[in-house]
């Protein structure tokens, strides 16, 4: 038992019931938060490049410098690196507090914390002890004053005690049925406060999916066998009925038409609750590009008609955007581009995006520069609101090593989400280009309807680290000109798996194969080859 809880309690015991103390652990564990003021001073890469600490201090009342020392000898390598993280004393060393009153406040915080990350690696006998100029924190004043010399020394003494595992596990009311080794309940299992809260969540879940919206967890005993090492859990549940939608409110809206936003949830009223649908619906208002931010809340009880109504919260992004950007290289000169766009154009989170591209300046002769400009138009909802209708125009002036290309082009079509993970899409597309190459000079006229099926589980689409995507790609093309016809067909899929259990090391693979049917090389144009 930690010091601190000593403290809160008035003793030790061999047995304590740790529900309270499993919640706080998992609050502080997924919400450290720090707090910091506006620096004078500027700092790049860790280099001061002018302004001083002095410059810093002056935005704090009364600022007080520390030095931190964390020791905990019974802790691995991992486990002290836990809790160096958890520690916001540690974190926040190169900042001065505001006085004694501030450093008083950060150390007890910081104690919480600490406790906190012991929980979430299973030590239940932890004890943290923090010490500010030799003094126990439990023993000092709540308006003790620190007037030695700064950087005030703060010592954080932390006994890490054993790890405990998975002792008798007990799950009640409509829970009964299930069995706890299925949400990772197992005796001698992970004790972590942060598991055993995973694993009443998952149970939570899985209830929820069979349509019962108001299922929850109403009585929650967690007791930790001091001589055993062992924690206890019993989780006593209440499955509330099965339910459909009821009304689906929308809040926050400004220029987003409200009834739009409430359509693209796609939750139809009456139909059977399912956590999944909700999670979708927040994923595709989320895909928008219109908010901010997006909430959808169940109401605590069912309306008149037996169902749950759905609350949404948004908030909304400017909807006007632009940029200009530059390159420069000695191979292919001078680059520039630019792009305005709007995202909800009409009201209902229609998007245009128009951009140009020029490059080659400087490098090759103005004849030989290279250009680009598109418009894009995109308009969700047209046939459902998992349905998407996009169209676009560009032009093509490019001058690569294999050939000299100018095209114009347009394209329309629709896509469409089959669920989370999977999407597929068509389009017609004509392109009018003239082409030279090995062949010679040529003028195209290209009808195709490109087809496109797209799966991807990845955890996160711009930083993944386990799942894989998958693409395939089909464009039966004629050229209207020449009377060639032919098919074009990709293949392509990548695969990501962490290889640590921090991220940091990810394992990255991908396979793509390709071909072109039914035409020459000749009577394919260069640059879709």
């Amino acid at each position: 038992m930690s010091a601190y809880e000593r403290q809160m309690s008035g003793g030790t015991a061999p047995r304590r019931v740790l529900s309270h103390a499993l919640l706080f652990a998992l609050l502080c564990s997924t919400a450290l938060v720090a707090a910091s003021g506006n620096a004078a001073a500027f700092e790049i890469f860790g280099i001061k490049l002018w302004g001083s600490s002095e410059d810093e201090d002056a935005d704090i009342v009364d600022p007080l410098r520390y030095a931190v020392t964390i020791e905990a000898p019974d802790a691995d390598e991992d486990l002290a690196e836990k809790l160096e993280n958890a520690s916001a004393l540690k974190d926040d060393e190169d900042r001065p507090v505001s006085g004694s009153l501030g450093l008083l406040a950060k150390a007890r915080g910081d104690r919480d914390q600490l406790v906190a990350a012991l929980y979430a690696d299973a030590r239940y006998e932890g004890v943290v002890i923090i010490t500010i100029e030799g003094k126990p924190l439990d023993d000092l004043p709540p308006d003790a004053e620190f007037s030695g010399p700064q950087p005030i020394p703060v010592v954080i003494n932390i006994a890490t005690g054993p790890k405990f595992t998975l002792g008798d596990i007990r799950l009640e009311g409509d829970a009964a049925g299930l069995a706890g080794a299925d949400f990772g309940l197992i005796a001698g299992g992970d004790a972590g406060s942060g598991a055993v809260l995973k694993a009443e969540a998952s149970i939570v879940r899985a209830l929820k999916e069979e349509g019962r919206p108001l299922a929850k967890v109403t009585e929650r005993e967690i007791v930790a066998d001091h001589a055993t090492s062992t924690l206890d859990v019993t989780l006593t549940v209440a499955a509330g009925p099965v339910a459909g939608y009821g009304d689906t409110t929308v809040e926050g809206t400004e220029k987003v038409d409200r009834d739009f936003t409430e359509y693209m949830t796609g939750l139809k009223r009456g139909r059977q609750y399912s956590p999944e649908e909700v999670d979708e619906a927040r994923d595709r208002l989320l895909g928008l590009e219109v908010f901010n931010s997006v909430t959808l809340k169940e109401a605590d009880s069912l309306d008149a008609d037996g169902n749950i109504p759905i609350g949404v919260e948004v908030s909304e992004r400017k909807p006007r955007y632009f940029g200009l950007g530059g390159t420069f290289s000695n191979t292919e000169g001078l680059g520039l581009q630019g792009y305005w766009g709007h995202r909800n154009l009409f009201g209902r989170a229609e998007k245009l995006r128009i951009e140009g591209k020029i490059s080659g300046i400087g490098s090759n002769e103005l004849t030989e520069l290279n250009y680009n400009a598109g418009i894009m138009f995109e308009k969700p909802g047209v046939v459902g609101p998992a349905s998407k209708f996009f169209a676009g125009a560009n032009t093509v002036l490019e001058h690569p090593d294999a050939y000299d290309r100018f095209s114009v082009k347009g394209n329309t079509g629709l896509s469409y989400d089959l669920d989370r993970q999977q999407t597929v899409s068509a389009e017609v597309a004509l392109d009018y280009s003239k082409i030279t190459d090995s062949f010679g000079k040529h003028t195209y006229l290209i009808a195709s309807i490109p087809l496109r099926y797209v799966y991807d589980n990845r955890d996160n689409r711009l930083n993944p680290t386990t799942g894989f995507r998958a693409l395939a790609y089909a464009e039966p093309s004629y050229d209207v000109l020449n009377g060639a016809a032919f098919v074009k067909l990709r293949g392509e899929g990548s695969a990501y798996q962490a290889l640590d259990a921090a991220s940091k090391f990810v394992l990255a693979e991908r396979a793509a194969i390709g071909s072109i049917i039914g035409a020459g090389l000749q009577d394919v144009p260069a640059d879709r080859r």
